[in-house]
């Protein structure tokens, strides 16, 4: 999500499915359907990622589809938990992609399936007992509408073996654009729900409910599943919280700057790969912006109005090339999050996780306010702030954790195995 002012596009995609409303009837089709088949093999799987926080906007993967394989590029999720894909069923209404609109097959989940169940609150039903109908809705207030149809997936695993499960995706044949839309195929859902990529191949016996990314800060990086990719023993690692199971949450927050406490606590934190950004509700973002301004105060540096790349810019006596330019001007960030009685974790935010160097050479804050584009409740680490680390969501362990990493050497499979 972003704000008007905003010129950067910003993805940010919190997720929410909602029941079929009577208001989208006339937007439904109906389907058909044949029988699946699995494997099982224990691993994990690697995915390279494409993309970047500026001035692309986002970060992006791709999958394979179908059978022939086709590919489509998707937005890695945290946030929500469908995989869905621009569908020609045929498409209502379809937004610019990079390739054809995804065909699909006649494998339909049925509306008694868990799955189905899972996307819906309270006693479900459908229109039709042959096909199970989702709407998911998006914080930006983008949507895709359509059915969730089983086709097979062409994967890789770390051992070496190629895998081809069968997986339920969403078949999106009417979207609603919201502000943040990117010419994408869809969306790789990687929440914690049951419809999520990652717990669909868990379910299969393929891989641990564990997944993980890393964004580099010179663009692209690796997304992966399972927990074969890391040495857990260096796992900076802090719980999910019990009280807010809908996303990947620590619960509640402090900022810290330069080190030192600021007061601005109580902050409800979401991991979300879906954001480019990150967003702090009003308060927090006001004092953290106060703190900066008043590090500022004194120093040949000022504030870039004519830069409308962020709300926020500042420009020096000549243009800025990159973070180094600057790290006399800025300080760190830091969220501390509680790992119980007395207990502390901090995600520690260098300067090229919240700033940024913009085409004019300003230095800008990749730092948003939450509650003008609607995150009344939320604060969220975006993109820009899990830069150069390895953040693993450990579903089993329940836990989110980090370790500095080289996000531009993915780990490598071994020689397929056909």
């Amino acid at each position: 999500m972003k704000a008007g002012i905003i010129v950067v596009l910003c993805f940010l995609s919190l997720a929410l499915i909602v029941p079929p409303s009577s208001a989208s009837d006339d937007r439904r089709q109906k389907w058909w359907k044949w029988p699946s088949t699995g494997k099982s093999i224990c691993s994990s799987v690697v995915l390279p990622l494409y993309g970047n926080v500026y001035p692309q906007g986002y970060y992006y993967a791709q999958i394979n589809i179908g059978h022939p394989p086709r590919p489509y590029f998707v937005d890695p999720d945290t946030g929500s938990d469908l995989t869905w894909l621009q569908c020609d069923a045929p498409c209502v209404h379809c937004t610019q992609a990079p390739h054809p609109y995804y065909r699909p097959n006649n494998d339909l989940v049925p509306c008694k399936d868990p799955l189905c169940a899972s996307l819906h609150s309270g006693d479900h039903r459908c229109d039709d007992p042959n096909q199970c109908d989702y709407e998911v809705e998006y914080a930006d207030g983008g949507s895709s509408l359509g059915v969730l149809v089983n086709d097979v997936s062409l994967l890789n695993l770390t051992t070496g073996v190629r895998i081809t499960p069968r997986l339920a995706i969403g078949c999106g044949y009417d979207q609603i654009p919201g502000p943040s839309y990117q010419p994408l195929d869809g969306v790789l859902g990687l929440g914690k729900g049951k419809t999520g990529i990652v717990s669909q191949l868990h379910s299969q016996g393929l891989i641990r409910n564990v997944v993980g990314h890393c964004f580099s800060s010179r663009g692209g990086g690796f997304l992966f599943f399972g927990d074969d990719v890391y040495d857990s023993s260096r796992v900076i690692s802090t719980p999910m919280s019990r009280d807010y199971r809908k996303h990947y949450s620590p619960g509640y927050g402090e900022v810290i700057y330069g080190g030192k406490a600021t007061g601005l606590k109580n902050l409800l934190v979401i991991f979300d790969s879906g954001s480019s950004y990150t967003y702090l509700s009003s308060q927090a973002y006001e004092g953290l912006l106060y703190l900066i301004t008043k590090e500022l105060s004194g120093k040949p540096i000022r504030e870039a109005v004519d830069d409308e790349t962020l709300p926020f810019c500042w420009k020096g006596r000549k243009p800025f090339r990159s973070i180094r330019d600057v790290k006399k001007y800025f300080k760190p960030v830091a969220l501390s999050f509680s790992n119980g009685w007395r207990s502390k974790t901090q995600f520690e935010i260098p300067l090229e996780g919240y700033l940024l160097i913009s085409s004019r050479g300003s230095v800008c804050l990749g730092v948003l306010n939450g509650t003008e584009v609607g995150l009344q409740n939320f604060n969220i680490i975006g993109d820009i702030s899990m830069q150069d680390k390895m953040v693993i969501y450990d579903n089993e362990k329940q836990t989110i954790g980090w370790i500095p990493a080289n996000c531009d050497n993915p780990p490598r499979s071994d020689t397929i195995i056909f």
